[in-house]
């Protein structure tokens, strides 16, 4: 990222890349419930079409956490919660952690980077991240999804037994079904979120707006939040809709994206737009701002261990 004053240490791409993982899953624990009621909000329509034309269950974000408490407890706002964090150590890390490495990459050790070398820098690393970290991007989905049967059980027992299950049901490449609405998904999310965000803290650098600190850092990641959710919410809802289904409801992403226009009409691809960008907003500020302070914090300890007593 843009910003390191010349006596600064320039973090490694050690601590870019762990800093990354744990920032991710910071954020993830600070705003899962509102993850959560997207997912909900975005297969609506889908549980509609099994339950009759008048089974709303969900209406707002606040409406839909509120039901969620009183149907099937609070914890049911953190399903999927350790498969969420398996996918940020792992997703979050390559995406976000190896984004420098991948500008410089580019550049071939330049420091100057133009848009099409960040575009391209988020786009490989969005897929590379996708290749890694799509199981439990599909069982995190799976637990958001499900809801509490009449008899008290459920989908899946455990994170263990998601894994097992769907391997087990559908193959080993259920655990990376919808990988390519993810990876489309995914370019889109990391050019969006990582080049925005890049771009904003430069600019205010740049024009002395701010210093390199706190609300510099919480301005240009709720730049990147806002441009993000509008960017990436239709491949977003595909992406949900397609990794929930059953097997052989959708022959592909693009049947999703047509049996949604044709069922729902085009509204359906912003389905559950406010719990997105509350959800997006808020990562994106709890991440960046997360991120910044551990790699600041990781490299001065680093300096500290290394310099002569």
């Amino acid at each position: 990222m843009v910003g390191i004053k010349p006596k600064d240490a320039v973090p490694s791409a050690a601590v870019k890349f762990f800093g990354a993982g744990m920032a991710g899953c910071i954020a993830d624990l600070i705003t899962f419930p509102l993850d959560t009621a997207k997912v909900r909000l975005q297969i609506q329509g889908e549980s509609q079409k099994v339950e009759g034309a008048n089974a709303v269950k969900y209406r707002g974000v606040f409406g839909t956490i509120t039901t969620i408490v009183r149907t099937e407890g609070p914890r049911s706002l953190y399903s999927g919660l350790v498969a969420g964090l398996q996918r940020q150590m792992s997703f979050a890390s390559v995406r976000i952690g190896l984004y420098d490495s991948m500008k410089q990459f580019y550049t071939r050790g330049t420091e100057s980077a133009g848009i099409v070398t960040r575009l391209m820098a988020g786009c490989t690393t969005g897929a590379m991240a996708v290749a890694f970290a799509q199981p439990t991007d599909v069982v995190k989905v799976r637990f958001q999804a499900q809801v509490r049967l009449a008899d008290g059980g459920r989908r899946y027992n455990s994170t263990l037994d998601a894994y097992k299950t769907i391997a087990r049901t559908e193959g080993v490449r259920g655990l990376w079904k919808g990988c390519m609405p993810n990876i489309t998904r995914n370019a889109i999310v990391n050019c969006a979120e990582l080049v925005t965000y890049d771009m904003i803290k430069e600019l205010i650098l740049k024009y002395d707006l701010m210093t390199d600190n706190l609300p510099c850092h919480f301005t240009a990641a709720f730049g990147a939040g806002f441009c993000t959710t509008v960017v990436a919410s239709p491949v977003d809802v595909i992406k949900t809709r397609f990794m929930n289904s059953a097997d052989g409801q959708y022959r592909s992403a693009t049947s999703c994206a047509l049996t949604m226009v044709k069922n729902e009409g085009l509204s359906a691809f912003y389905k559950g737009f406010m719990p997105s960008f509350l959800r997006l907003g808020s990562w994106n500020i709890v991440m960046f701002v997360t991120y910044e302070q551990i790699k600041r914090g990781m490299t001065r300890t680093q300096q500290y261990w290394e310099s002569p007593l």
